[in-house]
């Protein structure tokens, strides 16, 4: 039985961060056309998450937990828009760094990650279930 936990505790820790994961993908998605207001200001900076092994000492296991959510240092784009108001001098404007490609692909494998643990979830509850009905007969 406290495998049973064990499993249940490990595959929770995983969806509860592959949500976190979820959530800033869909602030970076939302935010991906937000630039300043005037010249010289940053436009929306791509959010990324780092996660971390804990150990969970009451049980012994080894769980996944957010670590960080961090700021991606990559280079801002630029676009030729002149009358915007955040354009500098030469009629640039800086535009975030978010890649929309990469937003969806993560946001796939996060989905796809989340789904196998509660797969996980659902089958040590089955067996559990069934160790039960054991013992019962």
């Amino acid at each position: 039985m406290d495998d049973l936990n064990r499993t249940l505790l490990i595959s929770a820790s995983g969806m509860r961060a592959q949500s976190v994961r979820m959530r800033v993908i869909a602030e970076n998605l939302a935010n991906a056309d937000t630039v300043g207001l005037k010249p010289g200001d940053e436009p929306y900076r791509r959010k990324v998450v780092t996660f971390a092994n804990e150990l969970d000492r009451a049980t012994g296991a080894e769980t996944v937990d957010v670590k960080e959510i961090g700021k991606d240092p990559t280079a801002f784009g630029r676009r030729y828009d002149p009358g915007h108001p955040a354009a500098d001098a030469g009629g640039y404007v800086q535009t975030p760094n978010v890649n929309m490609l990469v937003e969806v692909s993560d946001m796939r494998q996060a989905q796809r990650t989340y789904e196998a643990n509660l797969n996980v979830i659902d089958s040590a509850r089955t067996m559990l279930m069934r160790t039960i009905d054991l013992l019962r007969s």
